[in-house]
């Protein structure tokens, strides 16, 4: 048989009998050399008497593997339990012929032909029981440590500190040790847990997490670090990871008990962290059962419903139990992704059109034909430096777009209309900010004479989104970097998608009309630190691996975003994280009436087009636009001229 085919014999789990049988012969083999020391001390050593009390021995022995079942574990995957198990059996056994012998001594004469059987030395007893015990885990050890060098012994061992000594520590554990698809080596355990530092888990010691510094993991030669706690705190996990990341480890998040036993991850996924789970703030939850309530029998329409903020909607819809839903888009493409894999909800009435909500003809087809009840407006252009340079193409679709959805949600009855805004329409410094504030103004102006419900969503920046800087970060770090971070302060609030669509559907239910909605989402995020983060969890050094380069501001980009304006103030919602923005309204109708004019120079394809005009008129529609670092501020100096 060759190495291939002997590898193949070995993987295979061999017989129980042959276990057995194994295991039989070790009892023998320990009675015999229990007796030959025994006996060798006492001068004297009767080979036939000892074969003929090996027979009750064995037979003893071999009822209490029967009952116990140690035969039956995968020998080659020996843990804990197996020994655990095996103690017991030798115990049974040893406590079974205890008792034979005493009540053999106590009935017969040692000269009785019985006592030759079933009268055994009290001292070979104890002594064949403790060889027994250790040679019978022995074995299996040993069959373990063969099997695992010669499969495993050409691969390089990954040496794995957990962090977390409860019980997803533990469980990280046995899968790490019944993975057979590489060689992984535990060499201690750590924890935040003040009560468990010093203690001792399966034999490691678990440390201080104050000792995991670099000189700690160089010496033990930590390759991975995996963090495993049975909690979704996302405080504390920030705190862990920020104090892991600086070090020359591979950092990497085992799921919740949850999780496992929910299905929603696979037993063996332990995963790299992800920067979602370091928002720094637990995740927004809003599981409000008034929302299916509200979908129930309606007809939805999605606007920008293939991206990132509209799929993730479309998606959250669909288990609802909507009467239609509607899906426009003008990316094709993506439009035809997200409708494959919607493609299982066969029985949902679904349909996914190419359209443009600049279109006015079509949108108004669409409203007549389908009469929706509830609008979700997400599709927009959101890109500071592109709009910057295109005003024209941003005020068509951002502010003309907008106009044409809500014009038509007012014409046909809509019941609700969810506008999805962003915190750059607050004191905007750039096009696009100013676009999205125009639309606002609108939408809240034609609340105030319209039977429909208009409501507005503000949010800051959506970790994954199309164009977001997660995405860039990672398409740098694939071409070894740098990464590149416009200022060293700029700052960011951070959501998740899914954070991000329930805040809009919660306000299709709470919303009365005319609110503008936003969330508390903590405190903002430097992006240089999380920058520095991104590199650290993808196993990097900064700055000696990959470093970051400042590449200055971009024509319209904040350093700092803000969720409200200077004169905005908020009103509490019955969710502590919701709040609704009070802003100002005592010009919204003369505004509404410049936002018409606005939207006939950019239609009017005789009128003037140019960035300087157009811009000029959104800046008399949104006073608090001031441009920073644009063309544009020329602009605003003429108006303090």
């Amino acid at each position: 048989m060759d190495i291939i085919g002997l590898r193949r014999y070995f993987k295979k789990d061999s017989p129980r009998w042959v276990i057995l049988l194994i295991d039989m012969a070790i009892v023998l083999f320990c009675y015999y050399f229990s007796n030959f020391v025994i006996n060798s001390f006492k001068g004297r050593f009767a080979v036939e008497l000892m074969v003929k009390k090996s027979i009750l021995i064995a037979s003893v022995y071999y009822l209490s593997f029967l009952y116990f079942r140690t035969y039956r574990g995968i020998v080659r995957q020996t843990g804990f339990r197996d020994a655990w198990g095996i103690f017991k059996a030798v115990f049974v056994a040893w406590l079974v012929l205890m008792v034979v012998s005493t009540i053999t001594r106590t009935a017969y004469d040692r000269e009785a032909e019985i006592s030759a059987f079933l009268r055994p030395s009290y001292a070979v007893l104890f002594t064949h029981a403790f060889f027994t015990t250790v040679c019978l885990v022995a074995a299996r050890v040993s069959y373990r440590t063969v099997y695992e060098s010669f499969f495993f012994g050409g691969r390089e061992i990954e040496n794995v500190l957990i962090f977390g000594a409860g019980n997803m520590g533990m469980t990280t554990l046995n899968l790490l040790r019944n993975d057979t698809r590489k060689k992984v080596k535990v060499v201690a355990f750590a924890d935040d847990n003040h009560n468990r530092i010093g203690k001792l888990i399966n034999g490691y010691k678990i440390i201080d997490m104050n000792r995991l510094n670099e000189h700690f993991v160089r010496e033990l030669k930590v390759d991975t670090i995996i963090i495993a706690l049975d909690d979704n705190n996302k405080d504390r996990l920030s705190k862990i990871s920020s104090q892991i990341e600086p070090l020359p480890v591979k950092l990497k998040i085992m799921p919740t008990s949850a999780k496992l036993m929910s299905g929603k991850v696979a037993t063996r996924q332990l995963r790299t962290l992800k920067i979602d789970d370091l928002l720094g703030r637990e995740a927004i939850k809003l599981e409000n059962p008034v929302i299916h309530e509200m979908m129930r029998d309606k007809v939805i329409l999605v606007t920008g419903g293939a991206g990132s903020i509209g799929s993730e909607l479309v998606r959250q819809i669909s288990f609802t139990d909507f009467d239609k839903l509607i899906v426009i888009d003008q990316a094709e493409s993506a439009l035809y992704d997200i409708q494959q894999e919607l493609k299982g909800n066969s029985h949902k009435d679904t349909l996914f059109m190419v359209g443009n909500v600049r279109d006015r003809q079509f949108m108004d087809s669409v409203f007549e034909h389908y009469r929706p009840h509830i609008v979700f407006h997400a599709a927009a252009y959101k890109h500071v430096p592109l709009m910057e340079q295109n005003p024209y193409e941003s005020i068509l679709t951002n502010v003309w777009g907008s106009k044409n959805l809500a014009d038509m949600a007012d014409k046909y009855g809509v019941e609700k209309f969810v506008m999805v805004s962003t915190d750059k329409a607050v004191n905007p410094t750039n096009v696009m900010g100013a676009t999205k504030r125009t639309a606002e103004i609108y939408v809240s102006a034609l609340n105030s004479r319209s039977r429909t419900n208009f409501i507005v969503t503000r949010f800051g920046n959506v970790l994954g989104s199309n164009g977001s800087v997660i995405p860039l970060f990672e398409r740098q770090l694939k071409r070894g970097g740098p990464l590149t971070v416009t200022h060293e302060d700029i700052t960011r609030y951070f959501m998740t998608i899914p954070e991000a669509c329930q805040l809009v559907q919660e306000a299709a239910v709470m919303g009365q009309g005319g609110e503008i909605y936003v969330f508390d989402m903590g405190q903002p995020v430097k992006i240089m630190d999380l920058a520095i983060r991104m590199i650290r969890l993808k196993g990097y050094r900064y700055p000696q691996d990959i470093g970051i380069e400042v590449t200055g501001l971009r024509p319209g980009e904040k350093i700092f975003e803000e969720l409200l304006a200077d004169d905005e103030s908020t009103t509490r919602t019955h969710h502590e994280k919701i709040m609704i923005a009070r802003v100002r309204t005592e010009d919204l109708q003369l505004n509404s009436e410049r936002i018409g004019h606005l939207c006939g120079q950019v239609t009017d394809q005789s009128a003037d087009h140019s960035p300087m005009l157009l811009v000029d008129l959104l800046k008399a529609i949104v006073p608090e636009y001031i441009s920073q670092n644009s063309i544009y501020e020329t602009l605003d100096k003429q108006a303090v001229g």
